[in-house]
């Protein structure tokens, strides 16, 4: 009998769907059919896909649903990828991002995920709001009272809201579900990742962040080489001022069709191991 081991698979780590909650560039009345089949057609094959959208799971909750339908029949994994943005600004007038890699594993992983998420808060206009689509909603109101439409009203209130690392931190540590089923990754890029941050007085919650990341999303060789302690610090410096190595994945970030399973210089993530969350942990 022939074992074949771990085997090389293609995920997609960081893409967006139509309806995402900010840049959303997907257009027309086919918008999640044409999305859906150039997924379908992607070479290499994509077998695991992390559904991306800013703050909420509506995105991932739909791609779920046309799975079930019969759509993508090669994906056998779909997790959500939750991106938060950082009130900690960038020099090229972005803002770090983060993102939550969620474990599908626990049936209920949707609704903790939204409980935990709720725990954070942003203070503006002299009143607090939830990280929850009702609060999202009531900011993008709120901060322009001409919105009427919902859809509308939580793009531009997606779009105001930003999370501050501490609360994170501490809201994720508190967490026992959390810590058993959520990775942090770090945006790797100078407009919204850490190394954009270059004031001096940022540099220690810089440290702080990707210390805190279990992963860098980047796709350079320099990257790649840096994290695993192969240019200006060694292995054990990394660990010890890191906290350990981390791997670096890319993923295509797509806000429209023509992006979709195309990331910048083919630069594929590829992960050894079953399609299961386990692997990527």
């Amino acid at each position: 009998m022939l074992n074949r081991g771990s085997e090389w698979r293609r995920w997609e780590s960081h893409i967006h769907a139509p309806g995402t909650a900010m840049n959303d560039q997907f257009s027309g009345p086919n918008a999640w059919h044409d999305y859906l089949t150039a997924l379908e057609k992607a070479s290499p094959v994509i077998e695991a896909i992390a559904v991306t959208d800013y703050y909420v799971t509506d995105t991932y909750e739909e791609v779920l649903r046309q799975k079930a339908a019969g759509r993508l029949p090669a994906v056998q994994l779909i997790f959500p990828n939750v991106e938060l943005r950082l009130d900690l600004a960038t020099a090229k007038g972005g803002f770090v991002n983060l993102h939550l890699f969620v474990s599908p594993e626990d049936p209920h992983h949707v609704d903790e995920l939204r409980r935990l998420l709720s725990c954070l808060q942003f203070k503006v206009m002299q009143d607090y709001f939830k990280c929850t689509r009702a609060d999202l909603i009531r900011l993008g109101k709120k901060a322009d009272p001409t919105i009427t439409d919902d859809g509308a009203a939580l793009s531009y209130g997606a779009n105001q809201f930003k999370i501050n690392f501490q609360q994170l931190r501490d809201v994720f540590t508190g967490s026992r579900w959390a810590k058993k089923n959520i990775l942090i990754a770090v945006a790797g890029g100078a407009t919204d990742g850490t190394p954009g941050v270059r004031e001096t007085a940022d540099q220690t919650i810089r440290r702080k962040i990707e210390g805190f990341a279990h992963v860098i999303f980047a796709g350079s060789p320099a990257q790649r080489e840096f994290w695993l302690g192969q240019r200006d610090l060694g292995p054990e410096e990394i660990r010890v001022r890191y906290g350990g190595l981390k791997p670096c994945l890319h993923g295509s970030d797509a806000h429209k069709l023509d992006d979709v399973a195309s990331p910048f210089g083919d630069r594929f993530s590829w992960i050894k191991g079953g399609l299961e969350f386990d692997s990527l942990r």
